[in-house]
């Protein structure tokens, strides 16, 4: 029996060497400014509002839905006020690269181990005791702090 032909075009290799490891390796992204899902769904909600209030053509496609769906889920801050001042909060920490910065304002997690876990690059930027006293702050921002 002959092997059918394939239906899809073969994938073309990545172009660079991208990686979010021990190293960030962004390539052409390195210092490009990275936001976290509660500041994408605010620009992606505000841009909708916006055409909807222009009564422009919202031009709501199937992709929008589903990127404001993922958004509105993942988003860990609903609220303007505690968006930006997590963004304050994160922005503080230059010692970060703004990668680093939207990844720890998107994962909100609980222990200075777990974030250097998740996210390896921070290994030696930033010490466990100002990593977590960051991410008791980042708690305390969306209403069940830890303290």
């Amino acid at each position: 029996m002959a092997t059918p032909a394939p239906t899809s075009r073969t994938r073309e290799a990545p172009q660079g060497d991208e990686e979010a490891g021990a190293e960030l390796k962004l390539g052409e992204f390195q210092d490009v400014d990275a936001l976290t899902h509660s500041e994408a769904a605010l620009v992606i909600n505000a841009l909708v509002m916006k055409r909807k209030a222009d009564r422009k053509n919202a031009n709501e496609t199937e992709m929008l839905l589903k990127t404001q769906d993922y958004l509105d889920h993942f988003a860990r801050f609903k609220n303007k006020q505690n968006v930006e001042a997590v963004e304050r909060e994160l922005s503080s920490h230059k010692e970060l690269a703004k990668f680093e910065r939207a990844q720890l304002g998107s994962l909100c997690c609980d222990s200075a181990e777990e974030a250097k876990t998740l996210i390896p690059s921070l290994q030696d930027k930033i010490t466990d005791d100002d990593l977590q006293a960051l991410l008791d702050r980042i708690t305390d921002l969306m209403g069940y702090g830890a303290n």
